[in-house]
């Protein structure tokens, strides 16, 4: 919701509600049903949940929506960006953009990003657990039966 307040006088004799708009945003693959609520749950947001859309398809509708989220399941092509519409931003969850075309989206004034440190916390995590298992020599433990 946009909303502005002119400074000429009395805020409330002179402010206004500019005609709010809703963003439509497309979820185009397989996401965590907690991001899905989480999106869902924003009052000036519309979210479509689409995973498995064929090229084809994808590109049929990518135009009628203001946001696009992937993760590596999808590629985002130049072919796929030439009926972009009225798309600003794609965002993918996870680290690297390798599945997008990054120029051809900037090319149409479209912000490409991803959440590069969203796996950070399960990485170190998953590290720390092989090193344990380093120590413990459980690899190894197999070949004692």
């Amino acid at each position: 919701m946009i909303s502005w307040t002119f400074a000429f006088g009395p805020a409330s004799f002179y402010s206004y509600r500019a005609m709010e708009r809703q963003i439509h945003i497309l979820a185009a693959d397989a996401l965590a049903e907690e991001g899905l609520e989480f999106i869902k749950g924003q009052p000036d947001t519309v979210l479509a949940h689409k995973p498995g859309l064929s090229v084809a398809e994808l590109s049929a509708i990518i135009g009628d929506y203001d946001g696009l989220i992937v993760r590596s399941g999808v590629q985002i092509t130049s072919e796929v960006l030439a009926s972009a519409g009225k798309l600003r931003a794609i965002a993918r969850a996870g680290v690297g953009v390798d599945n997008i075309d990054v120029d051809a989206a900037t090319a149409k004034g479209i912000v490409v990003m991803n959440s590069a440190e969203a796996s950070t916390t399960s990485t170190a995590e998953h590290a720390f657990a092989l090193m344990l298992a380093l120590t413990r020599r459980i690899g190894h433990a197999y070949v004692n039966f």
